[in-house]
């Protein structure tokens, strides 16, 4: 019996996944590895606001060509 399923499995993280997406409407984006972008370096939120939480996880940032956007940093807060 044959199965239509690949037999190997290659992970892929949120941001992979995310570029992807972005791909299959037209939009060329590269996932870039974790805190290799400046962006990365600075504080993410001011802790003189009520809401802004405490804690923030750096996910890594997308770099987007030909857009006015050049890179994307995902973050968690919470």
């Amino acid at each position: 019996m044959e199965d239509s399923e690949k037999d190997t499995f290659v992970p892929k993280n949120k941001n992979e996944q995310f570029c992807e997406i972005l791909q299959h409407i037209g939009i060329k984006a590269e996932a870039l590895k974790i805190d290799t972008d400046d962006s990365e370096k600075g504080d993410y939120y001011s802790r003189e606001l009520s809401n802004t939480p405490a804690m923030v996880t750096n996910h890594g940032c997308i770099k987007i060509e030909n857009s006015n956007i050049d890179v994307v940093q995902i973050i968690q807060r919470g």
